[in-house]
């Protein structure tokens, strides 16, 4: 077991080094300047960072075409500057976790250009070939619309290789223990240098069967138990936060039983219910995926988040479901992708209504698991949809309103940081934000804080209460004799909600203290609570004080 469950309560910030901070003028992010800004993102509140693929690469996806493991790219900066950010991070009391992207490769990769050039050589067993276009070859592409299929044809190894996301990242035959071998390797390179963790890309894939005569791919779990030992033997705080977009019968057999497997997962199930939630105000389909979601054992934990760096994928909704998140937040077909998801940024999709902000933050700050916060999120940044697939939502971050936001000194960098309209950094910025006390920044500064001193919402046990109205979330964690109280009204009217405290057979006469203001509740004889909430409006209580204890029963 893990020496220190730091991850548990913890504050994850998600950047692209390459759209954070130019230092050097190229038009390019870099290591230097993400240094400038690491006092920045220590006074929001982050306590660990997630960095998106620095390595080398064609960058024909956004950097997850890897072509070196074991090095920085140099647009990037160097390992030596790596090591220093490693450094500086830690100076603050801050963590890194990096993505592991190592279901594929890029085809540039020397192991691909060796395996495709000789039958003979040691990697050719690396990859996952045919002699023939498998029959199915067509079937489970990730990319709907762009991507034809699974298999292409290498001319020059004159047989078909497997791929399950483009036909330029080729797959990992990661069945092979020297592949596996490799992989392990390569945690261990960036756990000396400092790192306390990956965020590992696609694991369902990582660790299903490959072959041209796999029909129904098989998870090897095992590989997921491997991975966590070797990385409790050279560094025993380090952790796995995997991507891996999985339906909830099957969330125990990623985590392990005993949590002897992943750590962390990213909990997309309840990602997709928070959307329809905010689409429609029912809050039934909600509370539904945080009970299905609950079961875990006591060292795992959920990342819990509302946007990323991908398409808000809502594949796991029905088809009515999902046409109402659609009609709600991407009612024009350029707002969506790959026809299951969403490829806008939170505050446009919510069109900027500062209420929407804060009740959709609110929830995801108090929802059972790790906050994970994409960056500019925190101050209401927008997407830029003229730009093809994914990449909308990761333009440069905009510190100020000077020429290309504060991003860089070049000017015409790369990708151009959004101009103009709503979310332009002439409006929407971080220093004009930093000087005013009411902006979003500062309020997520705020609550950031506040989740901090909340360690209930990780470490314990939370009920869903029965309330008067169904478009009122009302949940109750309890933790070492504490309790505290969420209330989330998804409704665009005000409303006066009742309920009683989870565990409450007799009168209680313990009040509910506000964590955000003055509005405190105390209940009626009957040991009920009248609160009334303003459209969108929240409440996170504290429960009495330190002497009560809420008996938990089913609801």
């Amino acid at each position: 077991m893990l020496n220190d469950l730091w991850y548990k309560n913890a504050i994850i910030y998600c950047l692209s080094v390459g759209t954070f901070m130019d230092a050097n003028g190229d038009g390019i992010g870099d290591f230097r300047g993400l240094m400038r800004r690491l006092d920045y993102l220590q006074g929001l509140g982050i306590t660990t960072l997630w960095l998106m693929p620095f390595h080398p690469s064609p960058g024909r996806d956004n950097g997850y075409d890897i072509s070196d493991y074991y090095n920085v790219d140099p647009k990037y900066g160097t390992l030596g500057d790596f090591a220093e950010f490693t450094h500086a991070c830690a100076e603050r009391g801050m963590r890194l976790i990096i993505d592991l992207v190592v279901n594929h490769t890029s085809d540039q990769h020397p192991w691909f250009l060796s395996a495709r050039s000789d039958p003979a050589s040691k990697f050719r067993d690396w990859y996952v070939w045919s002699d023939s276009k498998p029959p199915d070859a067509n079937r489970g592409v990730v990319f709907p619309g762009v991507q034809k299929s699974t298999w292409s044809f290498d001319k020059r190894a004159k047989r078909w290789y497997f791929h399950r996301f483009y036909d330029f990242q080729p797959d990992l035959n990661t069945a092979n223990p020297h592949v596996q071998a490799e992989l392990l390797k390569i945690m261990g390179f960036w756990i000396q240098l400092g790192v306390s963790g990956f965020r590992m890309d696609a694991v369902p894939f990582v660790i299903a069967t490959k072959g041209p005569k796999v029909r129904r791919p098989v998870e090897q779990y095992d590989m997921l138990r491997t991975f966590r030992e070797f990385l409790q033997w050279r560094e025993g705080n380090a952790i796995i936060l995997a991507e891996a977009n999985v339906l909830p019968d099957t969330d125990l057999r990623y985590f392990g039983d005993a949590g002897e497997r992943l750590p962390m997962m990213f909990n997309f199930h309840l990602n997709q219910h928070t959307f329809y939630t905010l689409a429609t105000a029912d809050t039934k389909p909600l509370k539904d995926a945080l009970l299905a979601t609950k079961p875990r054992p006591p060292s795992a934990q959920w990342g819990v988040f509302l946007r990323n760096h991908d398409e808000l994928d809502l594949g796991r909704l029905t088809p009515a479901q999902r046409k109402a998140v659609f009609a709600a937040f991407a009612p024009q077909p350029d707002m969506q992708l790959y026809d299951r998801g969403i490829r806008r940024r939170l505050a446009p999709m919510l069109a900027g209504d500062r209420r929407r902000l804060e009740l959709a933050y609110s929830l995801m700050l108090s929802s059972p698991g790790t906050p994970v916060i994409r960056y500019g999120d925190e101050i209401g940044m927008g997407d830029d949809l003229r730009r093809p697939e994914r990449e909308c939502a990761r333009t440069p971050m905009q510190w100020s309103d000077e020429p290309q936001g504060g991003f860089t000194e070049h000017p015409k960098p790369p990708v151009a940081t959004i101009s103009g309209g709503a979310y332009g950094f002439e409006r929407v910025n971080a220093a004009s934000q930093r000087r005013d006390p009411q902006s979003f920044l500062n309020w997520m500064e705020r609550m950031i804080r506040m989740r901090r001193e909340v360690p209930e919402i990780s470490w314990g046990d939370f009920e869903v209460l029965r309330t008067s109205r169904n478009e009122v979330l009302a949940l109750c964690y309890h933790w070492r004799n504490n309790s505290v109280l969420f209330l989330h009204n998804f409704s665009a009217a005000a409303c006066t909600v009742k309920f009683r405290r989870v565990g409450a057979r007799e009168p209680d006469t313990a009040p509910l203290i506000n964590l955000l203001s003055d509005d405190h509740s105390e209940p009626d004889a009957a040991g009920r609570h009248t609160v009334v909430l303003e459209p969108f409006g929240y409440r996170w209580y504290r429960v009495g004080g330190l002497d009560y204890l809420l008996r938990r029963t089913e609801v």
